[in-house]
């Protein structure tokens, strides 16, 4: 995993006629890492959106993650999947999707979860909500000191909630490999998703150590 923008969806804000065009411009401005996240639709729209989805994030070489549900993330050869503190046990997620996935757990502002999660074979840790956040409203605050703690881990660290490009950088500096935004990026059309993809992914380049630009 490369630092950078982890762009993840949401059907309030992406309607299935602009999902693929939407994440299509997030990967031409730069996102290193997309989640699907989608939990009211019927399975077999959920499975016709993932296998897209899988395709276009394929030709871009960028990994595909499934949120909370690991049986669709194997239906659809996706790279992996982020899973919640309610969702899926970590360990029988790594036995439906073997060794080789990716997975990411929520570990919201605690760094117990966090140590949880790294001991159970997680691949990245997730912290957040720093900032308000439409699409996690009632999710514990976290502070900035707990992205640079939690690089203790030697896992990639993901700061998520309510990020923007004017607040983004702040993370990055305080120890976030990639920020996880919805609505900072999602909202809006595809020429807008691009450039804001663009822009985030130069706030990578010009503050995380080990980014470059693609």
């Amino acid at each position: 995993m490369r630092p950078g923008l982890y762009a993840i969806t949401d059907g309030a804000l992406l309607p299935p006629e602009r999902l693929i065009g939407a994440v299509e411009a997030a990967l031409r401005g730069g996102a290193v890492m997309v989640q699907y996240r989608e939990k009211k639709l019927p399975f077999t729209e959920r499975l016709s959106q993932a296998r897209r989805l899988v395709s276009a994030c394929n030709a871009a070489q960028v990994p595909l993650v499934i949120n909370d549900d690991p049986e669709l993330a194997r239906r659809v050869s996706a790279s992996g999947v982020h899973l919640g503190q309610s969702d899926s046990d970590l360990g029988e997620a790594r036995k439906t999707l073997g060794d080789a996935a990716i997975i990411g757990a929520t570990c919201h502002a605690r760094l117990d979860l966090a140590r949880s999660a790294d001991k159970a074979g997680a691949d990245y840790l997730a912290f957040g909500r720093f900032f308000q956040s439409s699409t996690k409203p009632d999710a514990p605050e976290a502070s900035r000191e707990i992205l640079a703690t939690a690089r203790g881990f030697g896992k990639p660290v993901t700061a998520i909630g309510g990020i923007t490009l004017e607040n983004g950088e702040s993370l990055i500096r305080a120890g976030a490999d990639m920020l996880a935004v919805v609505g900072g990026l999602f909202d809006g059309d595809d020429q807008v998703i691009e450039d804001r993809a663009r822009q985030f992914t130069r706030l990578f380049t010009a503050h995380h150590p080990l980014s470059s630009s693609r």
